[in-house]
């Protein structure tokens, strides 16, 4: 990761997913589009909206957008309406949001038929931005970024669990007895990875014909896991294709009868990880964080950067890890981390500086498959910019066994704990508003109080005739 051409000159001309409104047109006129899906990424970093006749969105939909309801930024993952949420409930009436199309998103999705896909943002009936949309979230960090003549480039690394049953066949036994496409530890194995190379090269495939800059894919440690990395992007982009990848690869699965969970912990061996790379570059397209005469290459903006980071990871920990099951990947000797440091190509720290020169990156280990990109990388831009703002100074790199270092604080080990750390943040409050610090401390109070009410099988297990 590090300097790159335009976004746009990298995805545009003969040949490429990625529309114009007339080529759109175009493609309309000789019936190979019919149906646009016109969808923002929601709390729960799904993807929502609705598929619009073709025709329709070309002359009305592009330029007015369309409505959809403001629940749905103000639901639990099973759908249901939740109390709590000012922008949203039955005193409100549940009125409409509108999504406006950003139409340089518009692409090709080959795995749909005569499908395309346009990426909205989310605003109010009067011209005004959903301040609680993950989308515009990011976008005022970015606006700061820029505020200040920088820009953040950005890749995700997502991993996934793949099992022989399908998604309805995975549902009607209640995720119980799955069976994952390889029975052993398969990290980096060429053999057993094989087996599922139908699905993941039409993943690989699909995701490349829509838009997306395919690098590698690699087995990973858990049963049936795997790693399929996608090229940096500048950060908006990055999050953008986050949402289609993690969309399209469960509906190619579906189609080949298989199903994949990005869940953070799916078993007690290891979790889906989403490693997130992120570098800065400033207006004339320098390397903001390189700097060959500072220790180990790293300029002191990105010493500060970094420092931030370290400094306000806990209480940012929310945006990261979002989920009751997200706690549970943060075990020692797991390859998550438990505990706040920093290190030079050490993956025992939360936050790991690779490359060198041009490509010198950070990159953040706490966030799991579940994550919501926007959130995450937004955090990662607040508590950078809290470091360079206070020109805060960065300690030593932890030279060994992170998890072994008792002077080092740890993460919050619960997402009660997270979510309360958050709340009370001056940080968040300053840089995300009340508003959106109400909204996401109100989803975590759902999904634990949820989560206290239900009666696991683990319980039943332990309790039914032994206690």
């Amino acid at each position: 990761m590090g300097l790159k051409e335009s976004h746009e000159s990298a995805v545009t001309g003969p040949g490429s997913p990625m529309l114009s409104l007339a080529a759109l047109d175009q493609l309309v006129g000789i019936g190979e589009v019919d149906t646009v899906i016109v969808a923002f990424t929601d709390m729960q970093g799904r993807l929502a909206g609705k598929r619009v006749s073709a025709r329709l969105f070309v002359d009305e939909v592009a330029a007015h957008g369309a409505e959809c309801c403001s629940y749905l930024l103000a639901v639990d993952v099973e759908m249901n309406t939740v109390s709590g949420y000012a922008m949203s409930s039955w005193d409100t009436g549940y009125g409409d949001m509108v999504m406006m199309p950003d139409v340089t998103t518009l692409r090709l999705v080959p795995w749909l038929p005569n499908t395309a896909l346009v990426i909205a943002d989310l605003g109010w009936a009067d011209g005004s931005a959903v301040a609680a949309s993950p989308r515009a979230i990011l976008r005022r960090q970015l606006d700061r970024l820029g505020e200040r003549g920088l820009a953040a480039d950005v890749a995700t690394e997502l991993e996934f669990i793949v099992f022989d049953q399908s998604y309805r066949q995975a549902w009607a036994g209640g995720y119980r007895g799955l069976t994952p496409a390889s029975d052993y530890n398969i990290d980096y194995a060429i053999l057993a990875s094989s087996r599922m190379e139908p699905l993941l090269r039409d993943i690989r495939l699909g995701m490349q014909g829509a838009g997306l800059r395919f690098e590698a894919v690699k087995g990973e440690c858990n049963k049936g896991q795997q790693e399929i990395g996608f090229r940096y992007d500048e950060a908006l982009v990055t999050c953008d294709n986050h949402a289609i990848y993690k969309n399209g690869a469960k509906e190619i699965a579906d189609q080949h009868g298989k199903s994949l969970t990005f869940m953070a912990k799916y078993d007690e061996r290891e979790g889906n990880s989403c490693h997130i790379h992120l570098s800065l570059r400033g207006e004339d397209g320098s390397a903001a964080f390189a700097d060959d005469s500072h220790p180990n290459g790293m300029s002191s903006t990105f010493r500060s950067f970094v420092a931030g980071q370290l400094a306000t990871l806990r209480e940012l920990t929310l945006f990261f890890a979002p989920n009751i099951n997200s706690y549970k990947r943060f075990a020692d000797g797991s390859f998550a981390p438990t505990a706040l440091s920093w290190g030079l190509d050490n993956r025992t720290c939360a936050l790991r500086v690779v490359g060198h020169g041009r490509n010198i990156r950070v990159e953040c280990r706490i966030a799991g498959g579940d994550v919501n990109q926007y959130l995450a990388v937004a955090a990662l831009i607040v508590g950078g910019l809290y470091g360079i703002e206070r020109g805060l100074e960065l300690g030593e790199p932890c030279a060994g066994n992170a998890y072994e270092n008792p002077s080092l604080q740890r993460l919050p080990a619960t997402l009660s704990e997270a979510a309360a750390l958050f709340e009370t943040s001056a940080l968040a409050r300053d840089a995300f508003g009340d508003d959106v610090v109400a909204h996401y401390r109100n989803n975590a109070r759902v999904e634990v109080a949820a989560f206290n009410a239900a009666v696991t099988d683990w319980e039943r297990m332990r309790g039914f005739e032994r206690l």
